[in-house]
């Protein structure tokens, strides 16, 4: 198998094992340790840290005994992820939670090997772009006091506000900040219809990230379930996931990928097997590269 240089991250969605997307128990069942000796093992660079597995972990073990763990292994860059509800009227109790969380993560930004942190609008709250990309240069500053990784935004199909190409460049261009970018996730292209050439709109210093996945053409009816249940390994879908990899590597994209696929059928394999798989089928992407 041919891997990239920079490497492939295990994405903490791929690797959290038997957990409750978005509407239960979060963190993982698979310790820290664990999961990092695994990814290590398969030949992962790093791992994805989801906000809600982070502060499970800080209940029982401090960022630098985290920051120790992952060295032990070998592991690092990480991703951080998700900041939302950060453009919302400070008053707003959304916004006070949001607060919380974003605190909490740029504490661990300042002492765990981050390569970027992820941001995006899950819950498709409404914003004008004006405020948004006001609202991500605020974002980007706070997180420059704190780290120098990257803060990149996710376009997706349930964002009301960025859902294309040329409204999420908007707003990093906006925004103007030195460490904001765009995050790239082929499943969200997939099913954008937006093809691997239209990638190239993005100017290279703009492509933060980019993360792997598969899936269907066709919606299913239930489009939360398909989002949070059903995507697919890459190669192993219908969105042509080594097209996009060959155009963004032409591009002159060298940052580490990732591969984030929420499935449940994956999700309640065995360790081993959720690890090896995910490895295995992502590094075959780069092949004809």
């Amino acid at each position: 198998m041919s891997v990239p240089d920079a490497g492939l991250i295990g994405l903490y969605w791929t690797l959290s094992g038997p957990v409750e997307v978005h509407f239960g128990r979060e963190w993982s069942l698979f310790d820290f340790p664990e999961r990092c000796a695994e990814a290590a093992r398969v030949g992962f660079r790093g791992i994805g840290i989801w906000h809600a597995d982070l502060e499970h972990q800080l209940e029982k073990r401090s960022l630098r005994e985290m920051r120790q763990i992952l060295d032990d292994n070998g592991l690092g860059p990480i991703e951080l992820e998700l900041l939302q509800d950060w453009f919302l009227d400070a008053d707003d109790e959304r916004r006070k939670g949001a607060d919380r969380i974003r605190r909490m993560v740029f504490e661990a930004a300042e002492v765990l090997p981050v390569h970027h942190i992820k941001v995006g609008n899950i819950p498709g709250t409404p914003c004008p772009i004006p405020r948004l990309a006001e609202g991500f240069a605020e974002l980007c500053a706070d997180a420059a006091g704190h780290t120098d990784a990257k803060v990149v935004y996710e376009l997706m199909p349930f964002d009301p506000n960025v859902n294309s190409l040329a409204t999420v460049l908007d707003v990093v261009q906006r925004a103007g900040a030195p460490n904001g970018g765009v995050a790239i996730d082929t499943w969200h292209m997939g099913k954008l219809r937006i093809e691997p050439e239209e990638l190239r709109t993005i100017p290279l210093e703009y492509l933060g990230w980019i993360e792997l996945s598969d899936g269907r053409v066709e919606n299913m009816p239930d489009h939360v379930d398909e989002t949070i249940n059903h995507r697919e390994l890459p190669g192993e879908g219908e969105f042509g996931v080594h097209r996009y990899v060959e155009v963004c590597t032409d591009m002159g994209y060298a940052e580490p990928w990732g591969v984030e696929v929420l499935s449940e059928e994956l999700r309640n394999l065995p360790m081993e097997q959720i690890f090896e798989r995910a490895y295995e089928t992502t590094a075959a992407q780069f092949s004809g590269v």
